[in-house]
């Protein structure tokens, strides 16, 4: 039968227990991000390896008690220490809003799944099953964790997302060391803490919105003052995104040039969703050019674009199958359009990612496409 779990509240307590912390630890968030731009980290889940312990000690940390953050960020900033988690990229962005602080480093056991060839996107009661044979409940996957006290049961679904950690760590581990591909994975953790960290904004927000091939140029560019204004806008206010701008009114507002404030309060007035409130901020954003605007690349919309785009996923699924590698491990349909504007293997695609692919990418990428026109 496994431990309970130990509820902590007091940040006195919490330091005393992670002073027995040694070479790694398993961690997992609770959040919630429904109403809020931000996310709100409610618990930290964290198994300690303990000497001489058939299991880890697995403590429950009430991140709503004041002073848990202040106590927690010490641990994620040891670097001494790894920290073990699961498909972590929002659970970073919790812990550095809360604790100001991201895990460092890292070992993502998604990414390390994708790499050893276990699965792509596997989430982790699959991954636990695959690995260890071991059935993990699902029940409180929507559960709202920010209510107090926790239900019994939302306790014991919290404690075994860490309880398998480490064990599916040495498996996965183990795999990455006998096919070389540890380094592969310090890599791709080492960025998504990077990212997590600088926190960007996107670029080109409107490449990923349909509705954007089908407005003109200078429509496309209204659409990405848009969305560029609207990233800031829920940021500050915190609330979500589509709250404080849908995509569809977003779209219909970059279609046309309006002629005056006016008309812009009468499109407005037209959706009962609409944020009146923000017409002034909406028409400034509207008609106040970006800096780099003209260098955004337009969506691919073409037959040819298409055809470039496919001849890419192709190779890269044929060396992925190669590598033993699942499909879409090696490179996204996003990043592998980023190559067809023109960029030089940014972000994901650079390092080992680039050994892999360039041999076989490049002299598609010579022959088979030029970059699309910028807007």
């Amino acid at each position: 039968m496994s431990s309970s779990p130990h509820w902590v509240a007091d940040p006195a307590v919490l330091r005393t227990h992670l002073a027995a912390a040694t070479a790694r630890v398993a961690v997992d968030t609770e959040f919630i991000r429904e109403r809020t731009y931000w996310p709100q980290l409610s618990l930290v889940q964290v198994a300690i390896e303990l000497p001489g312990a058939q299991e880890p000690e697995i403590l429950l940390l009430d991140m709503l008690a004041e002073g848990m953050s202040a106590a927690l960020a010490p641990l994620l900033s040891d670097r001494s220490v790894l920290k073990i988690m699961h498909s972590a990229s929002e659970d970073l962005v919790a812990l550095r809003q809360s604790c100001g602080a991201v895990p460092d480093p890292l070992f993502d056991t998604q990414i390390a799944a994708s790499l050893a060839g276990v699965g792509a996107g596997l989430g982790y009661q699959r991954l636990v099953q695959e690995l260890l044979g071991v059935a993990v409940d699902k029940g409180e996957t929507r559960s709202d964790w920010m209510k107090r006290p926790l239900s019994d049961s939302q306790l014991r679904y919290a404690a075994d997302d860490v309880r398998h950690l480490f064990a599916v760590h040495d498996a996965l581990d183990a795999r990455l060391q006998s096919l070389g591909r540890a380094e592969w994975l310090a890599e791709d953790c080492a960025r998504m803490i990077d990212a997590a960290r600088r926190d960007e904004i996107e670029r080109w927000p409107h490449l990923s919105l349909r509705s954007a091939q089908f407005l003109d140029v200078d429509g496309q560019r209204r659409l990405l003052r848009l969305l560029r204004w609207r990233e800031l806008q829920a940021r500050r206010s915190d609330r979500p995104r589509s709250w404080v701008l849908d995509n569809d009114l977003a779209a219909t507002l970059a279609r046309d040039p309006l002629p005056d404030l006016a008309a812009l309060e009468r499109l407005l007035d037209a959706h009962p969703k609409a944020p009146r409130k923000l017409a002034t901020s909406i028409h400034d954003a509207l008609k106040t050019p970006l800096d780099d605007e003209a260098e955004a690349p337009a969506p691919r919309t073409s037959e040819r674009d298409r055809k470039a785009l496919r001849r890419l996923q192709d190779a890269v699924a044929a060396r992925s199958a190669e590598l033993g590698m699942p499909d879409g491990s090696l490179a996204s349909r996003r990043w592998l359009e980023t190559l067809l504007d023109g960029e030089d293997w940014p972000g994901m695609l650079s390092g080992w990612r680039r050994a892999q692919l360039e041999p076989v990418l490049a002299p598609l990428l010579d022959i088979g496409s030029e970059p699309a026109a910028p807007l």
